[in-house]
């Protein structure tokens, strides 16, 4: 339980990171230290205030199919700059479009590292 916690710990950070080379919008301040603070900051807003706006918005992200969704999470990610100052972010559509950037990258890295993670062992590994 731990292990995944912390696994999910390094990969937003690692998303943070790369969405934070891969957008001129978007400046974190610092290293290593400081991108595992801002993803420790990042996972608690989501799952503190992320819920309750979710929840507000329900009518709004029903209406648009899912979309309103992206604007909540942009809005979580501004939350998250705001209570930091190592991490800037720019206009509300480069928020929105980090927020989406995180998303994809988060999920193709947890498809990597849980593949990697769960693939079976053959019986020569297994003796091993």
């Amino acid at each position: 339980m731990l292990v995944k916690v912390l696994v999910a710990w390094f990969i937003l950070a690692a998303a943070i990171a790369i969405v934070a080379a891969l957008m001129p919008s978007v400046d974190v301040d610092g290293g290593v230290l400081t991108l595992l603070g801002v993803s420790m900051v990042f996972a608690l807003v989501n799952a503190l205030i992320g819920p309750v706006l979710h929840f507000i918005s329900l009518p709004l992200t029903l209406i648009t199919l899912g979309l309103f969704a992206l604007v909540v999470n942009g809005v979580l990610f501004a939350i998250t700059a705001g209570l930091t100052d190592s991490l800037e972010v720019g206009g509300f559509v480069s928020t929105v479009v980090a927020a989406l950037l995180i998303s994809a990258v988060t999920a193709v890295l947890w498809f990597a590292i849980d593949h990697i993670l769960d693939r079976p062992r053959t019986a020569h590994q297994a003796q091993a």
